[in-house]
């Protein structure tokens, strides 16, 4: 991995938090992940708790979003003769979830939301909530898989199987510490978390935009061009 790609993938990750599948709903993910209830905007569990149960959470996303990166790698290493026509693929996968995201293309099949939702009412324990946070990847819903699947058509590009699932794990960390800051600094104060809610459709459009670009740069062979010039000056690749 070089710095566009790293910078990317958690920006990425916090764009997801951002979506409308994610960002209304953490009082309902918090509240489901200890058990309790929101009563007068707050979420009526103890602060460690909520803190012990979001990481098993984020530890659940991560190991499903990490092995997501390398099949992804995997599959694109079968394919390494046939690198350019990939990326050309890749690029215009990118461009069309950019497209929907900006709001200028509508495809039918992206807008059917698929959830996973568990048996048991709540998280009992911290690995209860390691298999919340694993339900809730594998069911992704639509709106988010957009830049999902942009980062996965980007980790395919990957040398490496490691450098793969490097991406997907600062995708995840990018999903993952915005939702710990506000179990941390919100969940005694989720009124505050309204004001939010206005940036999300700019927040997405903006992403859709840069997807876009990342998109073309990635079909016409821009993309590996300059992270292989910057990938020279930084000394902690992966």
């Amino acid at each position: 991995m070089n710095d566009i790609t790293i910078w990317l993938a958690l920006g990425a990750g916090i764009l997801s938090f951002l979506s409308p599948c994610v960002f209304p709903l953490v009082p309902a993910y918090l509240a489901q992940l200890t058990g309790t209830s929101v009563a007068d905007d707050a979420i009526q569990a103890d602060q460690r708790l909520i803190i012990l149960r979001s990481l098993g959470f984020i530890l659940g996303i991560t190991i499903i979003f990490m092995l997501l990166g390398a099949s992804s790698t995997f599959v694109g290493q079968l394919f390494s003769q046939y690198n350019n026509l990939v990326a050309q693929l890749g690029g215009i996968i990118i461009v069309l979830f950019g497209l929907q995201m900006t709001g200028l293309l509508t495809i039918q099949s992206l807008m059917t939301e698929k959830r996973v939702h568990s048996k048991s009412k709540k998280a009992n324990s911290f690995g209860g909530s390691v298999l919340f946070g694993l339900l809730f990847a594998a069911g992704w819903s639509p709106c988010v898989g957009l830049v999902l699947g942009s980062i996965l058509a980007l980790a395919g590009q990957s040398e490496t199987m490691a450098a793969g699932m490097g991406m997907l794990f600062i995708y995840s960390m990018g999903m993952g510490l915005p939702f710990l800051l506000v179990a941390i600094f919100y969940s005694k104060s989720l009124h505050k978390l309204r004001r939010f809610h206005k940036l999300m459709p700019r927040m997405q459009k903006a992403g859709g935009v840069v997807m876009i670009i990342m998109g073309v740069m990635l079909f016409l062979g821009y993309f590996q061009m300059i992270s292989s010039y910057l990938a020279q000056y930084i000394p902690w690749n992966i």
